[in-house]
């Protein structure tokens, strides 16, 4: 076996975990959507799933990313893959950052600022506590 096929095998295994990471991660939302749609938690429910199924992608775009870099760097180095890696990986880091910023509700450097505001508006909080002792 040369090093070109093993790599390609490398990729294909990392495309089909970054593929399974969709399949399974959507199979286990959908049960825990049938089971909360049951009880009376339902909009519980759909903000959990939601959230879940954000990080999902997130986890299998990642995956594929790798997937594509091994690909492209070990098996077809020419200027028109590496270009249209480049694209790709562009076009999933927007769509990563996007998607984190859906399920945080800020962009990664407002994140700090958001805690402390949520945390000072929850005094029973212990980290509001420690934040207001640190205050004072």
């Amino acid at each position: 076996m040369t090093f070109r096929e093993a790599m390609e095998i490398v990729s294909t295994a990392f495309e089909f975990v970054g593929v399974a990471v969709f399949a399974v991660g959507s199979f286990a939302l959908a049960v825990r959507i049938v089971g909360g749609l049951v009880g009376a938690r339902a909009r519980v429910t759909y903000v959990g799933v939601r959230n879940e199924l954000g990080r999902i992608i997130l986890l299998g775009l990642e995956i594929l990313i790798i997937a594509d870099i091994i690909q492209t760097i070990t098996v077809d180095l020419t200027l028109e893959n590496a270009l249209t890696l480049g694209v790709i990986v562009l076009v999933r880091t927007f769509l990563s950052f996007s998607l984190e910023v859906e399920i945080e509700g800020a962009p990664p450097w407002r994140r700090l600022e958001l805690a402390r505001a949520i945390g000072s508006a929850m005094p029973d909080r212990p980290e509001a506590r420690a934040h207001d002792q640190d205050r004072a």
